[in-house]
């Protein structure tokens, strides 16, 4: 096993409804990046359905990685062992000890939502990670997806505080279920946003919930009053619903985020996650960073909803830093973040 930098990496990522392998060269190159989406599956559900995913995950997971792996030798298979779908997570962790075991590389867990926080490095035109995108320490990174929505103080590689999470549903699943409510489809980010492109942002005084006294969050109530407008409202216009329940999402994102960059003083903001896609999203925290002295790291948007290079990535990240690796590992779909020390 290589222990400089000259590394390269297979990264197998399952945990939802993407199946996804890529490879990674020395920590900066990506050489490929193969993604299988199940949204042709799930979108008559308007949202994910767990058994259709793992079903779907075992069924392309053999072809993406071959894709993915082409001709190239690697030194280490990383693949997502959670959070996530028990089902996904147990056909990534089969397909990476297949790989290990075939190549006689090792293998090493990571946790996807620090694949999302690692994905602010890549430089999309490029498909490698530039001087100038490596993340900046301390920093508050907000992670905000289809199923979560957290906020960390991170000291270092591998070395963080939770400060909060959602006690109800994730931005992204409150997307989905505003966009079902209104017939649009899904998934609910893209068309919600689009829609809202047409609409006033201050037709609706949806609620923001700030949760005072925390650094969590609480989208239900959103959700809920979106539901009874629709209810209690004969002339809807779709478009005005969208654009005010999307500034009610983004004004409480970056208000919760710019809160905890005051109380832990720090000047560096990273931003990942599918709901990190999100044009408006980008636009304010960009902005308020610009009013306040804060950099604001975004992933590239081809590289927020979940994929291989994230995992790659992040199995870099820990084996450097940690020199963590271990030929049986677990699954954990409740996984939450953990420092690389302990």
């Amino acid at each position: 096993m290589k222990t400089d930098k000259d590394i390269t990496i297979l990264g197998i990522e399952t945990t939802c409804d993407e199946t996804s392998a890529a490879i990674l060269k020395s920590g900066r190159d990506l050489v490929s990046n193969v993604v299988h989406t199940q949204i042709d599956i799930h979108k008559k559900y308007c949202g994910v359905v767990p058994e259709l995913a793992s079903r779907a995950h075992a069924v392309k997971v053999a072809e993406v990685v071959k894709e993915a792996l082409g001709n190239h030798k690697i030194d280490l298979v990383a693949f997502a062992s959670g959070p996530g779908l028990p089902g996904g997570l147990m056909v990534g962790r089969v397909a990476a000890e297949a790989v290990s075991a075939l190549k006689n590389v090792p293998i090493i867990g990571v946790n996807h939502l620090e694949g999302h926080l690692f994905a602010c490095e890549f430089d999309a035109k490029e498909g490698k990670i530039a001087a100038d995108k490596q993340l900046k320490f301390p920093l508050i990174a907000l992670i905000v997806s289809g199923g979560h929505t957290e906020l960390w103080y991170v000291k270092n590689y591998g070395d963080y505080k939770m400060l909060g999470r959602t006690r109800d549903d994730a931005a992204g699943e409150a997307f989905d279920k505003v966009a079902k409510l209104l017939g649009l489809g899904y998934p609910g980010g893209p068309v919600v946003a689009k829609e809202a492109l047409k609409g006033n942002p201050e037709a609706i005084k949806f609620p923001r919930p700030m949760m005072k006294g925390t650094f969590e969050f609480s989208f239900s109530g959103i959700k809920t009053a979106v539901s009874y407008y629709l209810r209690d409202h004969k002339d809807i216009k779709k478009e005005d619903v969208c654009a005010s329940f999307q500034a009610a999402m983004v004004e409480t994102l970056v208000a919760k985020t710019f809160q905890a960059v005051k109380k832990y003083k720090v000047k560096n903001v990273a931003v990942g996650g599918g709901v990190a896609a999100n044009e408006l999203l980008k636009e304010s925290m960009v902005k308020r960073g610009q009013k306040e002295g804060v950099d604001v790291s975004f992933v590239p948007r081809a590289l927020s909803s979940d994929n291989g290079a994230m995992i790659a990535l992040a199995g870099y990240k820990k084996f450097m830093f940690a020199g963590k690796f271990n030929a049986n590992i677990r699954i954990n779909p409740n996984m939450r973040i953990k420092n690389w020390g302990k």
